[in-house]
């Protein structure tokens, strides 16, 4: 263990703008939630979700630690705290809303020729 630095001792090393982007990308990281403090900042619990789901209070523990999901199943979590799941394509220039993917789905087809 001798041979550890501190995190301090790491940061001295690097360039005021490669320190000012680690602290960006530290609040940034620090405002994101995984769905379980979500679900906690909401004060609901598991059983509560279960239930709104119409599924039992273990799935809702393995939903939680899945780190991929179907886009449907991380809405259906999202709408049964009360909230709404936006999804936007970031670009340097501009952020682009995606619309609902079931809205997408029942929209007719345009694009056939």
């Amino acid at each position: 263990m001798a041979n550890r630095k501190s995190l301090a001792s790491l940061a001295e090393k690097l360039s005021p703008e490669a320190r000012e982007r680690a602290v960006l990308k530290a609040r940034a990281m620090s405002d994101a939630m995984d769905l379980a403090e979500l679900r906690r900042a909401q004060v609901m619990s598991q059983k509560q979700i279960a239930a709104l789901l119409g599924i039992n209070q273990a799935s809702v523990a393995k939903m939680e630690k899945r780190t991929d999901m179907y886009i449907s199943t991380l809405r259906s979590y999202i709408e049964a705290m009360g909230g709404e799941l936006q999804i936007v394509a970031k670009f340097p220039a501009h952020a682009v809303p995606i619309r609902s993917f079931s809205a997408i789905a029942t929209e007719p087809d345009t694009y056939s020729a």
